[in-house]
């Protein structure tokens, strides 16, 4: 699950706001789809295990939003539908066919936003950013820590954060 502070500084890098359409790909728990729908956003989860499907429909119902939840791999079910927004927790090593989809589907000026947490596919989500000629592109590396029960500070993964906005 997406930590809050990843969470909230994801939706701020996203601009989510009342009326937005979000494509979530990758939704894991669904935490991504929940905040932005709570914020007012008209949202679809992508995830490719049931299991988290599952997850993503309590946490929904918990939240009382809705968030159409489509199961299956990005980008073969994905819906042919136009967004103003795309988050991309995870592409099952399916980037470049992810962006294609994206040509046609999100909209001029839309903002694209990824978690990372190899570089790998940190480095190949920039490449494509610029081979499809998107524009602001910010790369950012977060690591938080948080205290624990007894006062020891616990560090948590270091997580890349990247948003492009589509020329």
């Amino acid at each position: 699950m997406t930590k809050f502070n990843i969470r909230i500084l994801n939706m701020a890098y996203l601009s989510i706001e009342k009326g937005d359409r979000l494509l979530d790909i990758g939704a894991g728990t669904g935490s991504i789809s929940i905040e932005a729908a709570l914020q007012g956003a008209k949202v679809w989860a992508v995830e490719k295990t049931q299991e988290a499907v599952e997850i993503i429909n309590i946490n929904k119902s918990k939240f009382q939003v809705e968030v159409e939840v489509i199961l299956g791999e990005a980008p073969e079910v994905l819906p042919d539908i136009k967004f103003n927004k795309c988050f991309l927790g995870g592409s099952g090593g399916k980037l470049e066919g992810i962006f294609n989809y994206l040509e046609k589907h999100l909209e001029s000026k839309g903002i694209l936003c990824g978690n990372f947490i190899t570089l790998k596919n940190l480095n190949k989500f920039i490449n494509l950013l610029e081979i499809h000629k998107y524009q602001e592109i910010e790369v950012h590396l977060i690591q938080s820590s948080y205290r624990d029960d007894i006062g020891l500070m616990k560090g948590e993964n270091p997580i890349f954060i990247v948003k492009g906005v589509k020329k």
